[in-house]
């Protein structure tokens, strides 16, 4: 291959697939130049086209909280596949799964293993309306559910609660019961609740959120939803396809101490393999055909391979003190990028909660999608193309968490700060 191999198979991506990448946050668009093109990773590094090595905070988008090609893990997929790559049958390991799920979150007491996050939610939506037999949803702003066409809804002009498309193809008739409010502002709920309350099928939040950069709901808002929720018969679901043992070992919701109707799971259950959950209430998940009448279904769903790979991952994060341990790498990583930051006089905050983080280049944490975007951008990209130079890689978007994994170690946090405080004193200069 020519030297500068990742420009060179983007150039050839880019007249096969569009865009040249599968998912579009890999396109580096919010940031420029050529994305990465990885061509191995092991532990908390990734090794691109070209064989340069990178300090990963992306973890494959937050699935490998215990790093990349984790032995135990791979042993575990090695002998699963041995055995078949799919049956389209029931296997052992589905029940073994959900066992799991259940002891780690009591408030699932069934499940549906499917394939994606995005199939989590959009089948999580459809049965809460069929158990309600309401039309409307409540969705967040900032808050991303995947992108099934109900969900891809932004606030229009005039009231609250019009939404308009977000992308060409769905139709404003599919998202005219998609109600829009912002995140972390109880009061809106209310509103809506006193408008549309006996039309609300469901809320769909993400607890934490993770595709706005990281903004953790706010207590009192958190609670509030639970209390609107019970006083019109509407069903709260919970979004932890990001946090859901990633924040916590009982998700974001052991964090909050509420108890959701529904949750919607991924990432860490398939230890980096594709796959999706939803789980609730026996009463409501029993509608589910086929003990129901609401159907759902999925040719690959609950794939041996993929929930070997889930299972010896949560297997390892149930351990005592994992999380005590991950947390304080994070938080080390944290508060010294802001410590750096500071040094430099770069306007810079950063929250986080478990192994999963963000930060911001901005005086003060936002709490919602509209102060998040007033986030120096510029500053930003800066900082993220500075850092990839130097061999460390974060989100190529300034509106992604980062994750650090159990395979970080504190020299990598050391070294990070050590490089940020160099970037940052480099910024100040902009």
């Amino acid at each position: 291959m020519p030297k500068n191999n990742s420009q060179a198979l983007y150039t050839k991506a880019c007249r096969l697939m569009p865009g040249g990448v599968n998912s579009p946050v890999r396109a580096f668009k919010s940031v420029g130049g050529t994305p990465l093109f990885i061509n191995s990773a092991y532990a908390a590094r990734i090794r691109d086209a070209d064989g340069k090595d990178y300090l990963d905070y992306v973890g494959s988008w937050g699935p490998l909280i215990i790093g990349h090609a984790h032995p135990e893990v791979v042993a575990a997929v090695t002998q699963a596949a041995q055995k078949g790559l799919s049956f389209g049958a029931p296997t052992a390991i589905e029940i073994r799964m959900a066992e799991k799920i259940c002891s780690l979150m009591p408030n699932i007491e069934m499940v549906r293993l499917v394939n994606s996050g995005s199939e989590a939610t959009m089948s999580a939506i459809r049965l809460a309306r069929a158990y309600t037999e309401r039309p409307k949803i409540i969705k967040l702003e900032g808050c991303y559910h995947g992108h099934a066409d109900s969900l891809l809804a932004q606030a229009g002009s005039g009231a609250l609660s019009l939404s308009v498309p977000t992308s060409p193809g769905v139709n404003a008739a599919v998202i005219k019961d998609t109600l829009l409010a912002p995140y972390n502002d109880s009061q809106q709920i209310q509103k809506l609740f006193a408008q549309h309350g006996s039309n609300i099928a469901a809320v769909i939040v993400e607890p934490i959120a993770g595709n706005m950069g990281f903004i953790r709901g706010q207590d009192e808002f958190v609670h509030s939803l639970r209390r609107c929720c019970d006083e019109y018969d509407s069903l709260l679901i919970f979004d932890e396809v990001m946090s859901g043992f990633r924040v916590a070992l009982g998700g974001a919701q052991s964090l909050y101490s509420v108890r959701p109707d529904l949750i919607t799971l991924g990432k860490v259950i398939g230890g980096g393999l594709p796959v999706g959950a939803f789980g609730g209430r026996a009463e409501i998940m029993s509608q589910l055909a086929p003990s129901g009448s609401v159907y759902q279904a999925g040719t690959l769903s609950g794939n041996p391979v993929t929930l070997a790979a889930g299972l010896k991952t949560l297997e390892i994060v149930s351990k005592p003190d994992f999380f005590a341990s991950l947390a304080e790498k994070t938080q080390s990583l944290c508060q010294g990028l802001e410590a750096a930051a500071g040094r430099a006089d770069i306007p810079f905050c950063c929250d986080w909660q478990g192994g999963m983080f963000g930060f911001f280049f901005a005086a003060s944490l936002p709490h919602n999608l509209e102060q998040a975007q007033q986030s120096n951008q510029n500053l930003f990209r800066a900082f993220y193309h500075a850092m990839l130079q130097r061999g460390f890689y974060f989100a190529p978007s300034a509106f992604e968490c980062g994750f650090v994994s159990s395979a970080h170690q504190q020299t990598d946090i050391d070294a990070s700060i050590a490089a940020a405080q160099e970037v940052f004193q480099q910024l100040r200069a902009l």
